[in-house]
Order: C-alpha cells, then sequence, then structure tokens
C-alpha cells in the first residue's frame, strides 16, 4: 500500500481514538514498526467482538508493518472486568491452552506468518506466570495512581457490585504486557477495541514514564447496530467465528439480514472491498441495497470460513428465499423419528432455549412448517411432513432449518 496506516484507518474510519495522534501520523510515514493486539483465551474460539481489531492488525501489515499476536494465557487467569458487572469465571491451565491452541488457528486467518514483516503469535504466560509479585508490585506499582485507576471507564461497572484486588492488578498486567513487548520486540503500537481504551492507556503511560518515548495506542470502534446495540448476537447465542459454534451458512445469513443502514458500517470495517466499492454499494437505491448485503455476506463468510464454504452458504441462502441454488448446504438436523412434536423440534434446532418459549413463539405465529404455518402448540410431525426425506422448520422470515430423518 502507498498510503500510511494512518491514512488507511482514516479512510475507513477505523480510528475511534488514539494518543498522540500527530507524532503516531509522521511516524507511520517515515518507518515500519511492530504492533500488538492481546486476545484473552477466555473460550475456545474468538467472536465477532475480535473482528474489527484483527481487521486492523491486517491493515498494518499490508502497511508493512510487524503484526504481534499476544494470546493471555496469563492475563486469562485474572481475566478482564471491562465491560463487566460479575467477575469472569476462572480457568484452569488446561482450559486456557485448549482455547490459545484454537484462537492462533483462527488468527491465521488474517496476517500472514511468511515475509519480511512476518506476523509473531506471542503467548504472555511465558512471561507473566514466573513473576515475583513482590518484585514486580515494587518496581512497576509505583507508576500506577489508584485514584486514576478507579476513574477508568474499565471499572466502572464492576464498581457497583465491588470491585476485587484480584481484577484491578489487570490493568498492571496488560500495561506490562506492553512494556515487555516494547524492550525485547521494539513494538511502539497496541491496538484493540474502543471498550480497551483505558487499558491501553496505562500501559502507553507507563512506557512512557519509564522510557519517556515511542509508545502508541490506537482503538477501534465497535460494530453497532442502528439501535446502537453491539451487533453479533444470533439466535444461538454470540456470533462466533469457529464453524463448530457458529455455522458458515448462519454466519452468511446473519450478515446477509443486517438492516439497510448497517450497510455501510460493515463493508468498510469488516471486508478489504476499496472503499469507491463500499460507498457506491451502501447508497444503492430502494431494493437493490439488498445486492450489497449478499456481497457483504459472501466477502466475510469467504475470509473466515473461505471461498468454498461461502459459496456453499450463498447456494442455500439462495435456494430458500429466491427459488434457485441448493438447499444441501442449509443447516440440518437429523431427527430419530418423524413422530416428535413441533415443540421438541425447535428445541432440537436451539430456534428456542425451552419448551415455554417455543409454545410462545408457535402461539404468537412465528413457527411455519414446509412453509404452513403451526397454530397448535400440541402439533405433531408425521411421515407426511417428510416429503422429501426433509421437512423446512422455520422461524419468522429469515431463520430456517432443515429437518432430516
Amino acid at each position: 500500500m502507498s498510503k500510511s496506516i494512518y491514512e488507511v484507518l482514516k479512510e475507513r474510519d477505523l480510528i475511534k481514538q488514539i494518543t498522540f495522534e500527530e507524532e503516531f501520523q509522521k511516524l507511520a510515514k517515515q518507518e515500519h514498526f511492530s504492533v500488538y493486539l492481546g486476545i484473552d483465551p477466555t473460550a475456545d474460539s474468538i467472536h465477532i467482538g475480535h473482528f474489527i481489531p484483527l481487521m486492523m492488525m491486517s491493515y498494518f501489515q499490508k502497511c508493512g508493518h510487524r503484526p504481534i499476536l499476544l494470546v493471555g494465557g496469563g492475563t486469562a487467569f485474572i481475566g478482564d472486568p471491562s465491560g463487566k458487572t460479575d467477575m469472569r469465571k476462572m480457568l484452569t491451565k488446561e482450559e486456557i491452552s485448549k482455547n490459545v491452541d484454537n484462537i492462533i488457528k483462527q488468527v491465521s486467518k488474517f496476517v500472514s506468518f511468511e515475509g519480511d514483516n512476518a506476523a509473531i503469535i506471542v503467548n504472555n504466560g511465558d512471561w507473566i506466570l514466573d513473576l515475583n509479585y513482590m518484585e514486580f508490585i515494587r518496581t512497576y506499582g509505583v507508576y500506577f495512581n489508584v485514584n486514576r485507576m478507579l476513574d477508568a471507564e474499565c471499572f466502572k461497572q464492576r464498581m457497583e457490585k465491588g470491585l476485587t484486588f484480584f481484577e484491578l492488578n489487570y490493568m498492571l498486567m496488560q500495561s506490562y504486557d506492553f512494556l515487555h513487548l516494547f524492550e525485547t520486540q521494539g513494538c511502539k503500537v497496541e491496538i484493540g477495541g474502543d471498550d480497551q481504551w483505558s487499558n491501553m492507556l496505562a500501559g502507553v503511560d507507563l512506557i512512557r514514564k519509564i522510557h519517556q518515548n515511542g509508545s502508541f495506542c490506537v482503538t477501534c470502534p465497535l460494530l453497532l447496530n442502528s439501535e446502537g446495540k453491539k451487533m453479533g448476537k444470533t439466535v444461538s447465542g454470540a456470533l462466533w467465528l469457529d464453524a463448530k459454534k457458529t455455522s458458515p451458512y448462519e454466519f452468511y445469513q446473519y450478515w446477509r439480514n443486517i438492516g439497510d443502514t448497517e450497510v455501510y458500517d460493515v463493508l468498510r470495517m469488516l471486508t478489504f472491498l476499496p472503499m469507491e466499492e463500499v460507498k457506491r454499494l451502501s447508497s444503492l437505491p430502494g431494493e437493490q441495497i439488498n445486492e450489497a448485503k449478499k456481497i457483504a455476506a459472501f466477502e466475510i463468510t469467504k475470509l473466515i470460513h473461505g471461498q468454498e464454504e461461502a459459496k456453499k452458504a450463498e447456494e442455500a441462502s439462495l435456494a430458500l428465499f429466491e427459488g434457485s441454488g441448493s438447499l444441501e448446504n442449509m443447516p440440518t438436523v437429523k431427527v430419530e423419528s418423524t413422530n416428535l412434536s413441533i415443540v421438541d423440534a425447535i428445541l432440537l434446532t436451539n430456534i428456542a432455549p425451552s419448551k415455554g418459549q417455543a409454545r410462545t413463539l408457535i402461539s404468537q405465529g412465528g413457527i411455519s412448517l414446509n412453509d404452513n404455518k403451526i397454530e397448535d402448540t400440541n402439533y405433531m410431525l408425521s411421515d407426511t411432513d417428510f416429503q422429501n426425506g426433509y421437512a423446512i422448520l422455520k422461524k419468522g422470515k429469515k431463520v430456517f432449518y432443515k429437518l432430516e430423518k
């Protein structure tokens, strides 16, 4: 890329907050440097919340900078209190190790581990778990003002129920990560979601107090829907990047069904399409905006699950909504018998998490079987519902499952 990383991120409006902006702007034009993104392995997959920071990391690499992906094998023992009203569940070493392995596989879709600026992966457990606490707190604790820490946005929600000293250490640990990478890898920039601003700012402050220069942090905006709420919730929960947790079809369909006003943000933040094309697609009039949604769904699914899976998801969507394509790749649930209740069928597909909610959906007219609305909460499926060896169960207009005998 001929543009600097600052210019690229500005063009796509991917900078929410930044420290020492003019200084960073000059640095971005003058030299290539290392930049790091931290991900705590608190689950065995990353989710949509990690997507934009990973896209940002990819742009840094495309502009010639070296990505450092830090998996928090050490900080996961504490858990980031940012945005949480309750303390996170404590994980075992075995759980954390398994999660780390899975996350490493997923982030490799965003960056390259070859070439002059090949990405590297580090695990902060390698330097945090063996720290001598008294030495650490004596050496670095003097740089942290508790009054300022308690004013940080990341602690405010936890203060309502009571912030433990255990969690208060998280900011120190994340700051120390940045310092360690600055001293050992020459890393000058930390990136992350805007909910990480307070933690990241503390790391920049620590480095500048000790070394007097050279550290920056850049946050990206959170992905919000037209109501101002975080995007990324599906029928079965969070939108995961692991195909076992969120199928490629469900992943594709999520982006296919975004609101008209969300097309621009999704295209500019979650695809590599040129901004000229992003602007053209997001300004399509009337029903034509659906073509932009199809492109967004395909491009995002291709990035996460590959071209082949994206094509299968596209074909399944076309078959369901436009009468072309193939039903072969739509979400499918095997049933042991064709004689089961409609409520049990709903539970099998995770369309609803409980029998009570399943009955509510039926009574509200939200469930159809083979395009016939089901009104009886005691309806029993039979062989006649499986004319071609399968039945199509639908919630509303956009959620489909194939029941296959």
